[in-house]
């Protein structure tokens, strides 16, 4: 997009184009997102930015009024396959706060100079700034949302040092920690009482999106899908909620997700037994929930297929969802609900207490491994499906695991990975419908023209063995 496009997007405040890229005024020295409500800037006082890291990086910072932080993310990321795309998912999924730059490098199979290099190019900042401004956003939540100890919320954020910490508020938001959270005034929750089987925080959400969002398609997808022990889904239709398990790195999680409609956002609440895991876990709540998607770009695209057309205009912004876990999610699929429930009830870790009727954390792959050849492949390396892992080279991966055929290995691809450009076999699917076939399949699966028994989930199932 050229910057004349943008800044006719600036104004006249164009949502959908929030996230894609952020503006910068240089008399105020305040980047905003296109739909700022603030009065439009003259055109000679513009800066366009694709990332904001990057406008931190020139010394703007962040609007008081529109919050350029709480922005859906770009969904070029979700395209694309490339280092840059991959080096994207991966700094959203905290890479870079527990493995550092060289980690990051290692896992995208270049050097860190290169890296680097290739990110400062496309999005104007390197890793470091991007996971910065990460941890930045990550520390506003939680100043604003929760009563923490500001000490606490500076090493849950993901930074090295109070002091790191204090210094990087102040140049985003140009206020202190402190006065940063007292802008929350009452809207802070009262504290929640303590019990012993209540995770150590709690951490209200708003998890935004571009609109439209079509929210029954996707709790009716999920509540088909709901495992026992981890999963359930409450509620009448619009107004159910969805609550889980989640298994990430330093800990265990608890989150709900709720259907109801309050705003261009899906209200949840997270409960992490460590802080550290926040990050984390929002980002593999947005791949669940498919939140970073571009749905005008879907919609226009699908919409203008003769067999497509009337789908996409009874669901506009319909969505195709991802996975909160990857390897969980691949498991699911070789193995069928039962399965699962059965892998669960058997391996799963127990909760400390049962919160409702989640009961456990999925198993991890090294529990499984003994009994399942694709949980063998995650613990020896031999399949990735971590956020940067390479679409192609992982389907073909999955292809070689004992018992994975191809209709489940594209499903995995399409789920666990987050490719919306997957033709399943055995599914009607066309190559006009490309970039965007993984959205056709969902059309299809949602007007009931192809069950879910029929699915790919569904396809191909792998005998679980006797222990």
């Amino acid at each position: 997009m050229d910057e004349e496009t943008g800044y006719e997007a600036v104004r006249s405040r164009d949502a959908r184009f929030d996230g894609e890229f952020f503006f910068a005024v240089e008399t105020t020295g305040i980047y905003c997102r296109p739909s700022c409500p603030a009065v439009t800037p003259k055109r000679k006082n513009v800066h366009f930015y694709p990332t904001a890291a990057a406008a931190q990086g020139h010394g703007y910072r962040a609007c008081r009024r529109c919050r350029p932080d709480a922005v859906p993310g770009s969904a070029e990321w979700n395209v694309r396959a490339d280092v840059v795309g991959r080096a994207m998912r991966m700094i959203g999924d905290g890479v870079v706060d527990r493995e550092g730059v060289p980690g990051l490098a290692l896992r995208l199979g270049y050097s860190a100079r290169q890296v680097q290099r290739q990110l400062t190019a496309e999005v104007g900042a390197g890793p470091v700034a991007l996971a910065r401004a990460q941890r930045a956003h990550t520390a506003r939540l939680l100043l604003q949302t929760t009563r923490l100890p500001v000490t606490d919320i500076a090493f849950a954020a993901g930074f090295a040092s109070v002091r790191q910490f204090n210094d990087t508020v102040r140049q985003i938001y140009a206020r202190t920690p402190t006065a940063l959270r007292a802008e929350a005034g009452t809207r802070l929750p009262a504290p929640e009482p303590a019990a012993p089987a209540a995770p150590a925080a709690g951490v209200p959400l708003r998890l935004a999106y571009r609109e439209p969002y079509h929210r029954p398609a996707i709790f009716d997808r999920l509540a088909a899908e709901v495992v026992a022990g981890v999963e359930e889904l409450t509620g009448a239709p619009g107004a159910r909620t969805y609550r889980r398990t989640l298994r990430l790195p330093h800990g265990f999680g608890l989150v709900a997700v709720d259907e109801a409609a309050a705003g261009p956002w899906l209200d949840a609440r997270l409960h992490l037994a460590d802080l550290r895991d926040l990050t984390t876990a929002v980002q593999r709540l947005r791949r669940l929930f498919d939140l970073d998607a571009d749905p005008q770009a879907v919609d226009e695209r699908l919409g203008a297929e003769p067999e497509l057309a009337a789908l996409v205009a009874a669901r506009p912004g319909l969505r195709s969802p991802g996975a909160a876990d990857a390897e969980e999610c691949a498991v699911r699929a070789a193995v069928g609900s039962a399965g699962a429930a059965r892998l669960v009830a058997e391996y799963g870790r127990p909760l400390d207490a049962p919160c409702g009727t989640l009961t456990h954390v999925f198993p991890e792959p090294k529990a499984l491994a003994e009994h399942l050849p694709l949980a063998a492949a995650f613990e020896d390396g031999s399949v990735r499906l971590d956020s940067g892992a390479d679409r192609e080279d992982a389907e073909q991966a999955l292809r070689a695991v004992p018992g994975v055929d191809a209709a489940t290995a594209a499903h995995i691809r399409m789920r666990a990975l987050g490719d919306p450009d997957v033709a399943v076999p055995g599914l009607p699917t066309r190559d006009a419908w490309r970039p965007w076939r993984s959205y056709a399949v969902q059309h299809l699966w949602a007007e009931g023209e192809l069950s879910l028994a029929s699915g790919p989930a569904h396809a191909h199932r792998i005998d679980l063995e006797q222990p």
